[in-house]
């Protein structure tokens, strides 16, 4: 049944369509007695019987990362609906759009997936339909498992035949973009037609955790029969993954069910400690420097404009300097964010690093020394950023941006709510001012660097659902930044501070830096590039050449 905008069921008043399934349609609802938006999914007749005896079960879920049911509606001479929690935000899918998810980050939202499973689990409700499109992420990061209304209910026979009953094989069949979509999620017993239980979620969830890593699909395939094929057949490349999930991935997508994880809430259990390998696609040369290499270029050329101006201008050359860096047994760098910055001056390190991505620090040191030291306070930090004197760190961590003296004193804490644990990218201005992404359906934020009230800096346009790796220009003249496009692509924009007015500044390239010899540093496949840009008027005013090539890619 098609409903209108502003028909009543009961009491909850249509104010717009959400979407269409198999098992019937999804509504945005105003319930008029609690004064609140609701989402509301009207049942196709024939599955009212289902629809009834699951969503009862399903109801006395109660987990905050699980969707609320809050009323069931059955009659045999009106429509039959579940009125559920109206969840804001983009949905994991579109998330996997923009490219693969930091290593860190993916494993905060896979928690809180595995969460969710467990709470069900416990109660005997297999959701048998996980894939991302069902997995909500709010704005605050908050991850809300949809969907559960599709779910089975354990039978009461270990017999009990589960072919008949299964919504990725009798829903939707003559719905191409419903059977693709599920397909290749579904367990190699459920393709098989045989009885499923909660094993079949855990190949799923880990089906969505390699799709959140890589940026693609796992299995693919022109149309369900082909998906199917390759669920049963096919392996995953193991080596597109980080050395820390591969054993936790081979144990969740064991093809055989009496192999596989028998227990979600055991999964995080199996994120190893293993060095971060480098993901390097199949298609690119095999030699690549380390992001160390790459951070440290970077950060030389944004310091002094150093190689860029050596390059691109008939100047002096300007010292750069080179080092390696031996941590101590037990620390490793991080790879998928920036986790190394330079003070103004050029004469200290500050990196952050640890055993693995939940236990890191950050660390100081001299750039004409070999000695580190650990800045107390700091546990869990990230993303490092000096202060324009050079005597503070601003850094992310536990969902916060904060700051550090490097003389001594506790953090301070800025601003806070970020989701995949803090900020993808952060500037500091002369003005005072620190510019931060939040990313996950936020514009670039802004916040005083004495901390106060959090203001949106820019804003998202039509098709944007992030925007990263914030650059204050000089003089607060203006703000470059990236905006993902797609997997693995991403565009550098600019906009004035004074008028507003965005520019499209250059098609392709991410964590864009400004070099005071007058050039936007950036990063585009595997090359460092710098371009000729004048910050006041937020023009490229030349061709971009390569600055260093052969670096490994950094993920859009």
């Amino acid at each position: 049944m098609s409903l209108s905008i502003g028909d009543k069921l009961g009491p909850y008043e249509i104010l717009a369509p959400l979407g269409k399934g198999g098992m019937g349609e999804v509504y945005r609802a105003r319930d008029t007695r609690l004064n609140r938006d609701v989402a509301v999914k009207v049942s196709a007749d024939r599955f009212s019987e289902r629809f009834e005896r699951e969503a009862r079960a399903v109801a006395a879920l109660n987990h905050p990362n699980i969707c609320q049911i809050y009323d069931v509606v059955i009659s045999k001479d009106a429509p039959n609906y579940l009125v559920m929690e109206l969840v804001e935000g983009p949905d994991l899918a579109e998330r996997i759009k923009q490219g693969a998810i930091p290593l860190e980050e993916a494993l905060a939202l896979a928690r809180q997936i595995a969460d969710a499973l467990e709470a069900a689990h416990e109660k005997g409700i297999t959701h048998r339909d996980l894939k991302p499109a069902n997995i909500k992420i709010k704005a605050d990061g908050a991850v809300k498992v949809l969907d559960f209304g599709l779910a089975k209910v354990a039978p009461a026979s270990a017999g009990e035949s589960d072919g008949a009953n299964s919504p990725t094989l009798t829903i939707g069949m003559t719905e191409a973009g419903m059977i693709l979509g599920t397909a290749a999620y579904m367990s190699p017993e459920q393709a098989r037609g045989k009885t499923v239980d909660k094993r079949a979620d855990i190949w799923a969830f880990g089906v969505v955790l390699y799709e959140m890593l890589t940026g693609r699909r796992l299995f693919a395939g022109e149309d369900a029969g082909e998906i199917l094929a390759a669920v049963i057949k096919e392996e995953p490349q193991w080596e597109k993954v980080p050395a820390q999930v591969r054993r936790l991935l081979r144990r969740c997508l064991e093809k055989d069910p009496q192999k596989r994880l028998r227990h979600i809430g055991d999964v995080m259990a199996l994120v190893d400690d293993a060095p971060a390998v480098p993901i390097v696609p199949a298609s690119s040369p095999p030699a690549r420097l380390p992001w160390v290499w790459i951070a440290a270029g970077l950060m030389v050329v944004v310091i002094g404009g150093a190689t860029a101006a050596w390059l691109l201008k008939p100047v002096a050359p300007v010292p750069v300097t080179r080092f390696a860096m031996s941590l101590p047994p037990g620390q490793r760098l991080l790879t998928g964010r920036p986790e190394l910055a330079i003070s103004p001056d050029g004469t200290r390190l500050v990196y952050s690093a640890g055993p693995n991505s939940t236990s890191t620090q950050l660390y100081l040191r001299a750039m004409d020394g070999l000695e580190a030291h650990a800045i107390p306070g700091t546990e869990g930090a990230f993303n490092p950023f000096f202060s324009p004197d050079g005597q503070w760190i601003g850094f992310s961590a536990g969902g916060k941006l904060k700051k550090v003296s490097l003389s001594g004193g506790p953090p301070v804490s800025l601003a806070d709510g970020m989701p995949g644990g803090g900020a993808f990218g952060a500037s500091w201005s002369s003005q005072g001012i620190i510019a931060f992404a939040p990313r996950l359906n936020t514009p670039i934020q802004q916040v005083s660097d004495a901390g106060g009230n959090v203001q949106s800096l820019t804003h998202l346009e039509k098709g944007e659902l992030s925007q990263d790796w914030p650059e204050l220009l000089p003089n607060g003249a203006g703000l470059l930044f990236a905006v993902p496009m797609g997997p693995g692509t991403a565009r550098v924009a600019g906009q004035s501070l004074k008028t507003g007015e965005r520019r499209e500044l250059l098609p392709a390239g991410t964590l864009p830096r400004y070099a005071s010899s007058g050039h936007i540093v950036y990063l585009q496949g595997a090359n460092l590039m710098a371009a000729p840009f004048d910050p006041r008027r937020l023009v490229v005013t030349g061709a971009a050449v390569p600055v260093m090539e052969g670096v490994l890619p950094f993920p859009v």
